[in-house]
C-alpha cells in the first residue's frame, strides 16, 4: 500500500499589515541608559528579521518606561 504525501508546502502565514509595527510601538526613557541598550537590541533584532526577539525588547522598553523595574 503506498501513501502519499504531500509533495508541496502550504503557503506561508500572512500577518495583518501594521501588526510589527504594533508589536515594536515603544519609546526609550529619556537618558535611561537600560532603555537604550535595549532599543539597540530592538533595532538590530529587527534588522536581522527576528520580530519575536525585536517584540521582546519593546516589552521591556515599554515596561521600563512606565515605571514597572
Amino acid at each position: 500500500m503506498a501513501t502519499k504525501h504531500k509533495t508541496t508546502q502550504e503557503r506561508p502565514i500572512e500577518l495583518p499589515v501594521g501588526l510589527n509595527a504594533w508589536l515594536l510601538d515603544c519609546a526609550p526613557a529619556p537618558g535611561c541608559k537600560t532603555c537604550q541598550v535595549n532599543w539597540r537590541h530592538l533595532n538590530a533584532a529587527k534588522d536581522d528579521g527576528n520580530i519575536v526577539q525585536a517584540s521582546r525588547h519593546a516589552t521591556l522598553i515599554r515596561d521600563h518606561a512606565s515605571g514597572v523595574h
